[in-house]
């Protein structure tokens, strides 16, 4: 363990934590960190908690992680500061760096999962009995909690108000920014104005391995955290039809914070509303997750906790690997079992199949997604599935049921997408239908409807 040789002169410093904030400009728990009275050394810890829960031992997000704190502890050092980089239990580490460092406070920004805020709350409680402040900012999303709520108080539950107030209140203050008048709540930090209060130390720490917490490296490709203005301009008119390159694929950068939503959001405003609009989205599923987590484990709406699911095991397994007879779902799901990544109108397809075609619980997807995905995000990840399930928020009615058919020749008509990803398509060695369009549709109906009956006698 490093004990820095200044500490007779120095007698305390301040801690910044990593999370969901993986970047040294624009980030708001760092800038105040740095604006602080004392050195700020950071800490980035490989939470064991989440990683024991991982299925696959070449994770590519954990990968990426790895990298993305490798390149964050390079830049630091060309500042003549450090990284410290530790794998454990959260609780564990910080009670090893209050006995070896001097610490004053420590910093971070909110993190919105049920598991986060736990941890959250009680290294909060551990390092108070040591007298030591745990200061939390936002940083993931430009709104949270009960800054957006309706009139009468309370969070929304619906999108298309919360958008409406949201947009509102983007307008409501307004800063200066590149000799550009732009809102208030778009303004980066300028963290980079204050890189001089991080702790120096020519001493490098030790960065552990993916082999040492038990993974491998990946060799998933992650997408570049830049995208093109022609993407985000052309948006709208682009981002459905899975053939093209018309989506921005920065998921994974906003779930890891590599990228600061209020930059994005930003550039979204000036060039395309639709892709505001997703954003926000985004921040509508968050609230909801904070301020619901039962969501995790239930349905948004109760009643739907009563719809009896076959859960036919079989079924889910071809679903999962992509031979269920559909061209659109098989693509779907290749695609994301090859890559990581499913284009967002097929997700929903996929989706709405698997709940309704094969009437398996909505929990089991969503389970396989966040296994898969390189842009998982629980908040997204659960209110996606939901919606599809026609138990979320804003969702679906149950009676809309997806046609694969027709999203195919709506958003696929000339099967540019399935051709890439079904080879077999339209050969001998491609399977029948799992199951019939007209009788899924008729049975998920009928199964609903039984399920809603029941909860009204209950």
């Amino acid at each position: 363990m490093l004990i820095f040789s200044c500490f007779e002169v120095m007698s305390k410093i301040n801690c910044f934590w990593f999370r969901r904030d993986m970047r040294l400009r624009d980030n708001a728990g760092l800038y105040h960190a740095l604006k602080g009275d004392y050195p700020v050394l950071p800490l980035f810890i490989f939470d064991k908690n989440i990683l024991d829960d991982l299925e696959d031992k070449d994770d590519a997000r954990v990968s990426f992680i790895h990298q993305v704190v490798t390149e964050i502890q390079e830049e630091l050092q060309k500042l003549g500061s450090n990284l410290l980089v530790k794998y454990g239990n959260p609780l564990d580490i910080w009670e090893e760096i209050m006995a070896t460092y001097p610490v004053n406070a420590i910093y971070s920004n909110r993190d919105y999962e049920p598991y986060a805020k736990t941890r959250d709350n009680r290294v909060g409680e551990l390092v108070k009995k040591k007298g030591i402040p745990f200061h939390a900012y936002k940083d993931h999303v430009i709104f949270e909690k009960m800054e957006i709520e309706k009139e009468a108080g309370g969070p929304y539950t619906v999108f298309t108000p919360y958008s409406k107030k949201w947009l509102a209140k983007l307008k409501t203050k307004t800063a200066w920014h590149n000799e550009q008048e732009i809102s208030f709540y778009l303004k980066p930090y300028p963290t980079e104005e204050y890189f001089d209060n991080f702790f120096q130390s020519d001493q490098p720490f030790d960065l552990p391995s993916l082999e040492s917490m038990g993974f491998l490296s990946s060799k998933l490709s992650i997408p570049d955290k830049t995208v093109s203005r022609r993407i985000i301009r052309n948006y709208d008119s682009t981002r459905d039809y899975p053939a093209t390159d018309g989506t921005s694929r920065l998921g994974i950068h906003f779930r890891f914070g590599t990228i600061s939503i209020r930059e994005k959001a930003l550039h979204a405003q000036q060039l395309n509303d639709t892709f505001l609009n997703e954003l926000i989205w985004r921040e509508f599923y968050a609230q909801i997750l904070d301020h619901f987590p039962k969501v995790v484990e239930k349905s948004f709406r109760e009643k739907y906790d009563f719809i009896e699911w076959r859960n036919d095991e079989d079924e889910f397994q071809k679903w999962c690997h992509g031979k269920t007879g559909y061209a659109m779902v098989d693509a779907g799901m290749r695609q994301l079992n090859q890559t990581g990544y499913m284009h967002n109108r097929v997700r929903m397809i996929t989706a709405s199949f698997l709940t309704k075609h094969l009437l398996i619980d909505w929990r089991w997807g969503e389970a396989y997604f966040a296994r898969m995905l390189l842009d998982y995000d629980l908040a997204s990840n659960n209110g996606g599935w939901q919606w599809a399930a026609g138990c979320g928020t804003d969702a679906a009615p149950y009676f809309r049921i997806f046609n694969p058919y027709s999203q195919q020749e709506k958003f696929d008509k000339n099967f540019d997408y399935i051709k890439k990803w079904v080879p077999e398509y339209h050969t001998d060695d491609y399977p029948e239908p799992i199951v019939d369009h007209k009788f899924a549709r008729e049975r998920c109906l009928n199964v609903y409807k039984t399920g809603l009956e029941a909860a009204k006698k209950n």
